[in-house]
């Protein structure tokens, strides 16, 4: 839209530059509150999208060209609902990914135990679930590391995989990770089970996204606190198996997922 005349001075040649450079003393701030925005969405997106991997790059889900699904489980371990999930993994005959809060780990150690002697892969959760996109350099090590030493102490093996909670990263993240020998590791359907959602619905929600190559995030505890009830989690992880393998689909680990892949052969991932 034009500007009007007789209103802002463009009614002789020496009046428009003094006017346009008043216009855009005006803009100029708008302007660059606006590039702000833009540029502090884009931070936020790459440090909280799971599949964004403008920090790096992460492992978000397998080829989608083959029939395979990793189910994964955040926030763990979690009594009784872990050892529940565990039940229901063991009669459906299916091996899974945890992701492991190390606190946790050291309060119940012999459920991690339970986890590597089903056969299920181990990650990295961090040691009290911060986030790590705010978090410095020293503390994200340190977070790794202390997770690292429970683990190895419930179970004598190290995880070789990680993933951030609430999948929040910055660059330096993702580099402290690697240097521990962590390969980073998001989802691509997300089944917002933390909800406290009827099983019913978890299984409606990663319907919706589920196929070749799934990754799917699910909780069997809670970082808000030890003994969280995810029994809703526990039924729609039987209701999935039962409904995806009925349509061909095989459920594996991430390592599994992993083997063949670029990411797979450059950082092999031990269970």
């Amino acid at each position: 839209m034009g500007l009007p005349r007789g209103r802002v001075g463009l009614t002789t040649r020496d009046q428009q530059p003094t006017t346009r450079f008043t216009i855009l003393r005006m803009l100029g701030p708008l302007i660059g509150a606006g590039t702000v925005v833009a540029a502090a969405g884009v931070v936020a997106y790459h440090a909280m999208a799971p599949w964004a991997q403008g920090f790096g790059s992460t492992f978000v889900c397998g080829p989608s060209s083959v029939k395979r699904i990793a189910l994964t489980y955040d926030d763990g371990p979690n009594d009784p609902h872990t050892l529940k999930l565990l039940e229901v993994l063991a009669k459906d005959d299916v091996r899974a990914t945890f992701f492991l809060i190390g606190r946790y780990v050291s309060r119940r150690p012999d459920i991690v135990r339970d986890i590597l002697q089903a056969g299920h892969a181990i990650g990295n959760h961090t040691f009290t679930h911060p986030t790590l996109a705010l978090t410095g350099a020293v503390e994200t090590r340190i977070q790794l590391e202390e997770c690292q030493r429970a683990v190895e102490d419930a179970t004598g093996e190290s995880p070789r995989l990680f993933r951030p909670p609430f999948g929040a990263r910055r660059p330096r993240t993702l580099q402290i990770a690697r240097s521990l020998g962590l390969e980073p590791v998001m989802w691509n359907v997300t089944s917002w089970d933390w909800k406290v959602a009827p099983a019913a619905k978890i299984v409606e929600r990663c319907n919706r996204s589920m196929g070749d190559g799934a990754v799917v995030l699910m909780h069997d505890g809670s970082h808000l606190g030890f003994g969280a009830d995810r029994w809703q989690t526990v039924v729609a992880t039987h209701l999935l198996i039962e409904g995806w393998r009925a349509k061909g689909y095989e459920f594996v680990t991430i390592p599994e997922m992993m083997e063949g892949s670029v990411a797979g052969r450059q950082s092999p991932v031990a269970g």
